[in-house]
Protein backbone atom coordinates (compact mmCIF):
# COMPACT_ATOMS: atom_id res chain seq x y z
CA UNK A 1 0.00 0.00 0.00
CA UNK A 2 1.25 3.50 -0.71
CA UNK A 3 2.36 5.58 2.28
CA UNK A 4 0.55 8.74 1.22
CA UNK A 5 -2.62 9.31 -0.80
CA UNK A 6 -0.93 11.41 -3.47
CA UNK A 7 1.31 8.46 -4.41
CA UNK A 8 -1.54 6.30 -5.69
CA UNK A 9 -2.02 8.17 -8.96
CA UNK A 10 1.63 7.91 -9.91
CA UNK A 11 2.66 4.97 -12.10
CA UNK A 12 5.18 2.81 -10.25
CA UNK A 13 8.20 1.06 -11.70
CA UNK A 14 8.25 -1.33 -8.76
CA UNK A 15 6.66 -4.75 -9.20
CA UNK A 16 3.60 -5.68 -7.16
CA UNK A 17 4.27 -7.72 -4.05
CA UNK A 18 2.26 -10.95 -4.34
CA UNK A 19 0.31 -12.04 -1.30
CA UNK A 20 -2.71 -14.22 -0.59
CA UNK A 21 -5.53 -12.54 1.32
CA UNK A 22 -7.39 -14.62 3.91
CA UNK A 23 -10.82 -13.05 3.83
CA UNK A 24 -12.96 -15.65 5.58
CA UNK A 25 -15.36 -13.90 7.94
CA UNK A 26 -13.98 -10.47 7.04
CA UNK A 27 -15.86 -7.55 5.54
CA UNK A 28 -15.41 -6.97 1.81
CA UNK A 29 -17.16 -4.15 -0.05
CA UNK A 30 -17.93 -4.30 -3.77
CA UNK A 31 -19.06 -1.14 -5.53
CA UNK A 32 -20.95 -1.73 -8.77
CA UNK A 33 -23.05 -4.72 -9.74
CA UNK A 34 -22.07 -5.10 -13.38
CA UNK A 35 -20.02 -7.63 -15.33
CA UNK A 36 -16.80 -7.01 -13.35
CA UNK A 37 -18.55 -7.75 -10.08
CA UNK A 38 -20.25 -10.79 -11.63
CA UNK A 39 -16.84 -12.25 -12.54
CA UNK A 40 -15.12 -11.44 -9.25
CA UNK A 41 -17.84 -12.22 -6.71
CA UNK A 42 -17.75 -16.05 -6.96
CA UNK A 43 -14.10 -16.17 -5.84
CA UNK A 44 -14.79 -13.79 -2.95
CA UNK A 45 -17.77 -15.91 -1.92
CA UNK A 46 -15.62 -19.06 -2.11
CA UNK A 47 -13.04 -17.32 0.11
CA UNK A 48 -15.70 -17.00 2.83
CA UNK A 49 -15.77 -13.21 2.84
CA UNK A 50 -18.71 -11.27 4.29
CA UNK A 51 -19.58 -9.31 1.17
CA UNK A 52 -21.54 -6.09 0.93
CA UNK A 53 -22.49 -4.98 -2.56
CA UNK A 54 -23.35 -1.30 -2.96
CA UNK A 55 -24.97 -0.54 -6.29
CA UNK A 56 -28.32 0.79 -7.53
CA UNK A 57 -28.52 -2.09 -10.04
CA UNK A 58 -26.98 -5.48 -10.74
CA UNK A 59 -26.83 -8.15 -13.40
CA UNK A 60 -29.30 -11.05 -13.08
CA UNK A 61 -26.48 -13.35 -11.91
CA UNK A 62 -25.43 -10.93 -9.17
CA UNK A 63 -29.08 -10.51 -8.20
CA UNK A 64 -29.34 -14.27 -7.66
CA UNK A 65 -26.29 -14.16 -5.36
CA UNK A 66 -28.11 -11.60 -3.23
CA UNK A 67 -31.39 -13.52 -3.27
CA UNK A 68 -29.65 -16.69 -2.08
CA UNK A 69 -27.92 -14.84 0.76
CA UNK A 70 -24.38 -15.20 -0.57
CA UNK A 71 -23.94 -11.43 -0.51
CA UNK A 72 -25.70 -8.44 1.08
CA UNK A 73 -26.94 -5.93 -1.49
CA UNK A 74 -27.50 -2.28 -0.58
CA UNK A 75 -29.40 -0.81 -3.53
CA UNK A 76 -28.00 2.69 -3.79
CA UNK A 77 -24.92 4.57 -4.94
CA UNK A 78 -21.69 4.76 -2.96
CA UNK A 79 -21.57 7.22 -0.05
CA UNK A 80 -18.63 8.40 2.02
CA UNK A 81 -18.11 6.04 4.95
CA UNK A 82 -19.35 2.91 3.14
CA UNK A 83 -15.88 1.36 3.36
CA UNK A 84 -15.63 1.54 7.16
CA UNK A 85 -14.17 -1.62 8.70
CA UNK A 86 -13.62 -3.22 5.28
CA UNK A 87 -10.52 -5.33 4.75
CA UNK A 88 -10.74 -5.31 0.97
CA UNK A 89 -12.62 -3.22 -1.57
CA UNK A 90 -13.44 -3.80 -5.22
CA UNK A 91 -14.37 -0.57 -7.00
CA UNK A 92 -16.14 -1.39 -10.26
CA UNK A 93 -18.77 1.25 -11.01
CA UNK A 94 -19.14 3.01 -14.36
CA UNK A 95 -18.81 6.47 -12.78
CA UNK A 96 -15.22 7.77 -12.69
CA UNK A 97 -15.93 10.30 -9.93
CA UNK A 98 -17.44 7.64 -7.69
CA UNK A 99 -14.50 5.34 -8.30
CA UNK A 100 -12.02 8.09 -7.43
CA UNK A 101 -13.88 9.05 -4.24
CA UNK A 102 -14.11 5.45 -3.05
CA UNK A 103 -10.47 4.84 -3.87
CA UNK A 104 -9.50 7.92 -1.85
CA UNK A 105 -11.53 6.70 1.15
CA UNK A 106 -9.83 3.30 0.94
CA UNK A 107 -6.43 5.00 0.87
CA UNK A 108 -7.20 7.06 3.96
CA UNK A 109 -8.41 4.01 5.89
CA UNK A 110 -5.47 1.84 4.77
CA UNK A 111 -7.79 -0.62 3.02
CA UNK A 112 -6.57 -2.62 0.06
CA UNK A 113 -8.49 -1.41 -2.96
CA UNK A 114 -8.78 -2.77 -6.51
CA UNK A 115 -10.07 -0.48 -9.26
CA UNK A 116 -11.44 -1.92 -12.48
CA UNK A 117 -11.16 1.39 -14.34
CA UNK A 118 -7.66 2.56 -13.33
CA UNK A 119 -5.14 0.00 -12.11
CA UNK A 120 -2.48 2.65 -11.47
CA UNK A 121 -4.75 4.43 -9.00
CA UNK A 122 -5.37 1.23 -7.06
CA UNK A 123 -3.44 -0.10 -4.08
CA UNK A 124 -3.92 -3.73 -5.14
CA UNK A 125 -4.25 -5.67 -8.38
CA UNK A 126 -6.30 -8.78 -9.03
CA UNK A 127 -4.17 -11.51 -10.60
CA UNK A 128 -5.42 -14.04 -13.12
CA UNK A 129 -6.09 -17.01 -10.88
CA UNK A 130 -6.77 -20.70 -11.38
CA UNK A 131 -6.91 -23.76 -9.17
CA UNK A 132 -5.93 -27.37 -9.52
CA UNK A 133 -6.37 -29.80 -6.63
CA UNK A 134 -5.36 -27.57 -3.75
CA UNK A 135 -2.93 -25.42 -5.73
CA UNK A 136 -3.82 -21.81 -6.48
CA UNK A 137 -2.02 -20.22 -9.42
CA UNK A 138 -1.99 -16.41 -9.50
CA UNK A 139 -0.34 -14.54 -12.37
CA UNK A 140 0.47 -10.84 -12.67
CA UNK A 141 2.03 -9.43 -15.82
CA UNK A 142 1.70 -5.73 -15.12
CA UNK A 143 -0.73 -4.15 -17.57
CA UNK A 144 -1.41 -7.10 -19.86
CA UNK A 145 -4.39 -9.03 -18.43
CA UNK A 146 -4.74 -11.23 -21.52
CA UNK A 147 -1.19 -12.46 -21.15
CA UNK A 148 -1.79 -13.05 -17.43
CA UNK A 149 -4.81 -15.20 -18.29
CA UNK A 150 -2.89 -17.10 -20.97
CA UNK A 151 0.02 -17.87 -18.63
CA UNK A 152 -2.40 -18.92 -15.89
CA UNK A 153 -4.29 -21.23 -18.25
CA UNK A 154 -1.08 -22.86 -19.45
CA UNK A 155 0.13 -23.53 -15.91
CA UNK A 156 -3.20 -24.84 -14.64
CA UNK A 157 -3.65 -27.09 -17.67
CA UNK A 158 -0.12 -28.41 -17.20
CA UNK A 159 -0.81 -29.24 -13.57
CA UNK A 160 -4.05 -30.95 -14.47
CA UNK A 161 -2.76 -33.09 -17.31
CA UNK A 162 0.58 -33.84 -15.69
CA UNK A 163 2.73 -32.08 -18.30
CA UNK A 164 4.06 -29.82 -15.54
CA UNK A 165 5.70 -32.06 -12.99
CA UNK A 166 4.75 -31.01 -9.48
CA UNK A 167 5.21 -34.02 -7.19
CA UNK A 168 3.73 -33.80 -3.74
CA UNK A 169 6.36 -33.79 -1.01
CA UNK A 170 3.97 -34.76 1.75
CA UNK A 171 2.64 -38.26 2.17
CA UNK A 172 -0.30 -38.85 -0.13
CA UNK A 173 -3.31 -40.89 0.95
CA UNK A 174 -3.92 -43.82 -1.42
CA UNK A 175 -7.23 -43.79 -3.24
CA UNK A 176 -9.46 -45.86 -5.48
CA UNK A 177 -11.35 -44.07 -8.24
CA UNK A 178 -13.83 -45.30 -10.82
CA UNK A 179 -13.17 -42.90 -13.68
CA UNK A 180 -15.35 -42.43 -16.73
CA UNK A 181 -12.99 -41.86 -19.64
CA UNK A 182 -15.59 -40.57 -22.07
CA UNK A 183 -16.46 -41.82 -25.55
CA UNK A 184 -12.93 -42.34 -26.89
CA UNK A 185 -11.33 -39.01 -27.73
CA UNK A 186 -8.71 -38.48 -24.98
CA UNK A 187 -9.58 -34.77 -24.86
CA UNK A 188 -13.09 -35.65 -23.66
CA UNK A 189 -12.12 -37.10 -20.29
CA UNK A 190 -12.94 -34.77 -17.40
CA UNK A 191 -10.26 -32.62 -15.82
CA UNK A 192 -10.63 -34.53 -12.56
CA UNK A 193 -10.36 -37.88 -14.28
CA UNK A 194 -7.17 -36.85 -16.07
CA UNK A 195 -5.62 -35.56 -12.85
CA UNK A 196 -6.37 -38.77 -10.97
CA UNK A 197 -4.71 -40.74 -13.75
CA UNK A 198 -1.50 -38.76 -13.24
CA UNK A 199 -1.60 -39.60 -9.51
CA UNK A 200 -2.29 -43.33 -9.89
CA UNK A 201 0.05 -46.19 -9.08
CA UNK A 202 -2.16 -48.70 -10.90
CA UNK A 203 -4.60 -48.19 -13.78
CA UNK A 204 -7.04 -50.98 -14.67
CA UNK A 205 -8.29 -50.04 -18.11
CA UNK A 206 -11.17 -51.18 -20.30
CA UNK A 207 -10.78 -51.79 -24.02
CA UNK A 208 -13.22 -48.95 -24.71
CA UNK A 209 -11.43 -46.45 -22.47
CA UNK A 210 -9.41 -43.63 -24.06
CA UNK A 211 -6.29 -45.65 -24.84
CA UNK A 212 -4.18 -42.68 -25.91
CA UNK A 213 -4.16 -41.46 -22.31
CA UNK A 214 -2.29 -44.54 -21.19
CA UNK A 215 0.78 -43.54 -23.22
CA UNK A 216 0.99 -40.31 -21.23
CA UNK A 217 1.28 -42.03 -17.84
CA UNK A 218 4.58 -41.94 -15.94
CA UNK A 219 6.73 -45.06 -16.40
CA UNK A 220 6.21 -46.26 -12.82
CA UNK A 221 2.44 -46.65 -13.29
CA UNK A 222 1.30 -50.25 -13.70
CA UNK A 223 -1.29 -50.49 -16.47
CA UNK A 224 -3.53 -53.56 -16.42
CA UNK A 225 -5.70 -54.46 -19.39
CA UNK A 226 -8.98 -55.56 -17.81
CA UNK A 227 -9.68 -57.84 -20.76
CA UNK A 228 -6.50 -59.80 -20.04
CA UNK A 229 -6.87 -60.35 -16.29
CA UNK A 230 -6.62 -64.11 -15.64
CA UNK A 231 -10.08 -65.23 -14.65
CA UNK A 232 -9.29 -68.59 -13.12
CA UNK A 233 -12.45 -69.84 -11.45
CA UNK A 234 -13.94 -66.35 -11.46
CA UNK A 235 -16.12 -64.60 -13.97
CA UNK A 236 -14.51 -61.62 -15.70
CA UNK A 237 -16.17 -58.98 -13.50
CA UNK A 238 -15.28 -60.86 -10.34
CA UNK A 239 -11.65 -60.93 -11.45
CA UNK A 240 -11.66 -57.17 -12.03
CA UNK A 241 -13.26 -56.62 -8.62
CA UNK A 242 -10.58 -58.74 -6.99
CA UNK A 243 -7.81 -56.86 -8.78
CA UNK A 244 -9.20 -53.55 -7.49
CA UNK A 245 -9.40 -54.91 -3.95
CA UNK A 246 -5.94 -56.47 -4.06
CA UNK A 247 -4.16 -53.31 -5.17
CA UNK A 248 -6.18 -51.09 -2.84
CA UNK A 249 -5.32 -53.27 0.18
CA UNK A 250 -1.66 -53.09 -0.85
CA UNK A 251 -1.83 -49.33 -0.29
CA UNK A 252 -1.70 -48.31 -3.92
CA UNK A 253 -3.64 -45.53 -5.62
CA UNK A 254 -5.88 -47.26 -8.14
CA UNK A 255 -7.81 -45.88 -11.08
CA UNK A 256 -10.39 -48.04 -12.81
CA UNK A 257 -10.54 -46.38 -16.23
CA UNK A 258 -13.79 -47.11 -18.03
CA UNK A 259 -15.25 -45.99 -21.33
CA UNK A 260 -18.10 -43.48 -21.22
CA UNK A 261 -19.58 -43.11 -17.74
CA UNK A 262 -18.99 -45.71 -14.99
CA UNK A 263 -22.70 -46.01 -14.23
CA UNK A 264 -24.08 -46.11 -17.79
CA UNK A 265 -23.84 -49.82 -18.64
CA UNK A 266 -20.33 -49.73 -17.19
CA UNK A 267 -20.92 -52.05 -14.21
CA UNK A 268 -19.40 -49.38 -12.03
CA UNK A 269 -21.85 -49.99 -9.20
CA UNK A 270 -20.84 -53.65 -9.04
CA UNK A 271 -17.23 -52.57 -8.53
CA UNK A 272 -18.19 -49.94 -5.95
CA UNK A 273 -20.24 -52.53 -4.04
CA UNK A 274 -17.39 -55.05 -4.11
CA UNK A 275 -15.01 -52.44 -2.72
CA UNK A 276 -17.51 -51.37 -0.05
CA UNK A 277 -17.92 -54.98 1.06
CA UNK A 278 -14.20 -54.97 1.84
CA UNK A 279 -14.39 -51.64 3.64
CA UNK A 280 -12.69 -49.76 0.81
CA UNK A 281 -14.05 -46.35 -0.13
CA UNK A 282 -13.94 -45.20 -3.73
CA UNK A 283 -14.45 -42.00 -5.65
CA UNK A 284 -16.71 -42.03 -8.69
CA UNK A 285 -15.73 -39.60 -11.44
CA UNK A 286 -18.54 -39.25 -14.00
CA UNK A 287 -17.66 -39.42 -17.66
CA UNK A 288 -19.22 -38.12 -20.87
CA UNK A 289 -21.58 -40.86 -21.98
CA UNK A 290 -21.29 -42.11 -25.54
CA UNK A 291 -25.10 -42.21 -25.68
CA UNK A 292 -25.13 -38.42 -26.11
CA UNK A 293 -21.63 -37.47 -27.22
CA UNK A 294 -21.21 -39.90 -30.10
CA UNK A 295 -24.47 -38.93 -31.85
CA UNK A 296 -23.51 -35.29 -31.32
CA UNK A 297 -20.09 -35.84 -32.86
CA UNK A 298 -21.82 -37.30 -35.91
CA UNK A 299 -24.15 -34.31 -36.23
CA UNK A 300 -27.18 -35.94 -34.64
CA UNK A 301 -28.99 -34.16 -31.78
CA UNK A 302 -30.72 -36.65 -29.49
CA UNK A 303 -33.37 -33.98 -28.86
CA UNK A 304 -34.53 -31.23 -31.18
CA UNK A 305 -37.32 -28.70 -30.87
CA UNK A 306 -40.42 -29.83 -32.72
CA UNK A 307 -38.92 -33.26 -33.43
CA UNK A 308 -38.01 -35.06 -30.20
CA UNK A 309 -38.74 -34.05 -26.62
CA UNK A 310 -37.25 -37.19 -25.10
CA UNK A 311 -34.55 -39.75 -25.62
CA UNK A 312 -34.20 -43.22 -24.20
CA UNK A 313 -30.92 -45.12 -23.78
CA UNK A 314 -31.11 -48.90 -24.01
CA UNK A 315 -28.60 -51.71 -23.76
CA UNK A 316 -28.75 -53.99 -26.78
CA UNK A 317 -26.35 -56.64 -25.54
CA UNK A 318 -29.14 -59.23 -25.41
CA UNK A 319 -31.78 -59.77 -28.09
CA UNK A 320 -35.45 -58.87 -27.46
CA UNK A 321 -36.54 -62.52 -27.33
CA UNK A 322 -33.77 -63.43 -24.86
CA UNK A 323 -35.30 -64.29 -21.45
CA UNK A 324 -32.54 -62.25 -19.78
CA UNK A 325 -33.74 -59.05 -21.45
CA UNK A 326 -35.17 -56.43 -19.10
CA UNK A 327 -36.21 -54.05 -21.89
CA UNK A 328 -39.89 -53.42 -22.69
CA UNK A 329 -39.55 -53.22 -26.48
CA UNK A 330 -43.30 -52.95 -26.97
CA UNK A 331 -43.38 -49.73 -24.95
CA UNK A 332 -40.28 -48.36 -26.65
CA UNK A 333 -41.91 -48.85 -30.05
CA UNK A 334 -44.72 -46.52 -29.02
CA UNK A 335 -42.45 -43.64 -27.99
CA UNK A 336 -42.13 -40.69 -30.35
CA UNK A 337 -38.72 -39.57 -29.13
CA UNK A 338 -35.20 -40.74 -29.88
CA UNK A 339 -34.00 -44.25 -29.09
CA UNK A 340 -30.26 -44.70 -28.49
CA UNK A 341 -28.95 -48.25 -28.36
CA UNK A 342 -25.54 -49.15 -26.96
CA UNK A 343 -23.80 -52.49 -27.42
CA UNK A 344 -26.37 -53.56 -30.00
CA UNK A 345 -24.60 -53.90 -33.35
CA UNK A 346 -24.79 -57.67 -33.54
CA UNK A 347 -28.40 -57.68 -32.28
CA UNK A 348 -29.77 -54.73 -34.28
CA UNK A 349 -31.55 -56.95 -36.82
CA UNK A 350 -33.59 -58.63 -34.09
CA UNK A 351 -34.13 -55.29 -32.33
CA UNK A 352 -35.44 -53.69 -35.52
CA UNK A 353 -37.79 -56.62 -36.10
CA UNK A 354 -39.17 -56.29 -32.56
CA UNK A 355 -39.73 -52.54 -32.88
CA UNK A 356 -41.51 -52.94 -36.23
CA UNK A 357 -43.61 -55.82 -34.87
CA UNK A 358 -44.77 -53.58 -32.04
CA UNK A 359 -45.78 -50.75 -34.36
CA UNK A 360 -42.69 -48.72 -35.17
CA UNK A 361 -42.69 -47.56 -38.81
CA UNK A 362 -40.25 -49.58 -40.96
CA UNK A 363 -39.07 -46.34 -42.65
CA UNK A 364 -37.98 -44.81 -39.32
CA UNK A 365 -34.51 -43.34 -39.93
CA UNK A 366 -31.55 -44.87 -38.15
CA UNK A 367 -27.82 -44.16 -37.94
CA UNK A 368 -24.93 -46.24 -36.71
CA UNK A 369 -21.90 -44.28 -35.53
CA UNK A 370 -18.85 -46.50 -35.29
CA UNK A 371 -15.75 -45.55 -33.21
CA UNK A 372 -17.41 -42.25 -32.31
CA UNK A 373 -15.22 -39.20 -31.49
CA UNK A 374 -12.05 -40.99 -32.64
CA UNK A 375 -10.06 -40.62 -35.85
CA UNK A 376 -11.75 -43.81 -37.11
CA UNK A 377 -15.29 -42.47 -36.68
CA UNK A 378 -17.76 -43.24 -39.45
CA UNK A 379 -21.52 -42.88 -39.77
CA UNK A 380 -23.74 -45.31 -41.65
CA UNK A 381 -27.39 -44.44 -42.25
CA UNK A 382 -30.28 -46.85 -42.75
CA UNK A 383 -33.87 -47.42 -41.68
CA UNK A 384 -35.39 -49.98 -39.36
CA UNK A 385 -36.35 -52.03 -42.40
CA UNK A 386 -32.86 -51.98 -43.97
CA UNK A 387 -30.51 -51.87 -40.99
CA UNK A 388 -29.77 -55.60 -40.78
CA UNK A 389 -28.65 -55.74 -44.40
CA UNK A 390 -26.81 -52.44 -44.10
CA UNK A 391 -24.78 -53.65 -41.12
CA UNK A 392 -23.81 -56.75 -43.10
CA UNK A 393 -22.90 -55.05 -46.37
CA UNK A 394 -21.18 -52.05 -44.76
CA UNK A 395 -19.35 -54.29 -42.28
CA UNK A 396 -20.29 -52.19 -39.25
CA UNK A 397 -18.43 -53.42 -36.19
CA UNK A 398 -18.55 -52.60 -32.48
CA UNK A 399 -18.18 -50.25 -30.79
CA UNK A 400 -21.01 -48.34 -32.42
CA UNK A 401 -23.85 -46.23 -31.10
CA UNK A 402 -27.19 -46.69 -32.81
CA UNK A 403 -29.63 -43.78 -33.03
CA UNK A 404 -33.23 -44.36 -34.07
CA UNK A 405 -35.71 -41.58 -34.76
CA UNK A 406 -36.46 -38.49 -36.81
CA UNK A 407 -33.51 -36.60 -35.30
CA UNK A 408 -31.25 -38.64 -37.56
CA UNK A 409 -32.38 -36.46 -40.47
CA UNK A 410 -31.87 -33.17 -38.60
CA UNK A 411 -28.07 -32.76 -38.72
CA UNK A 412 -26.46 -29.62 -40.23
CA UNK A 413 -25.35 -31.56 -43.31
CA UNK A 414 -28.99 -32.44 -43.97
CA UNK A 415 -30.04 -28.81 -43.62
CA UNK A 416 -27.42 -27.69 -46.15
CA UNK A 417 -28.20 -30.37 -48.73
Amino acid sequence: MAEHADHTAQPSTHPAYPVGLRLAGRRVVVLGGGQVAQRRLPALIAAGAEITLISPSATPSVDVMAETGEITWIKRRYEEGDLADAWYVLVATTDAATNAAASAEAERSRTWCVRSDDAEAATAWTPATGRSEGVTVAVLTGHDPRRSAAVRDAIVEGLRDGSIAAPQRRARTPFVALVGGGPGDPDLITVRGRRLLTEADVVIADRLGPRDLLDELPPHVEVIDAAKIPYGRFMAQEAINNALIEHAKAGRSVVRLKGGDPFVFGRGMEEAQALAAEGIACTVVPGISSSISVPGAAGIPVTHRGVAHEFTVVSGHVAPEDPRSLVDWASLAKLTGTLVILMGVDKIGKIAEALIAHGKAPETPLALVQEGTTAAQRRVDATLATVAETVRTQEVRPPAVIVIGDVVAEGPDRLLS
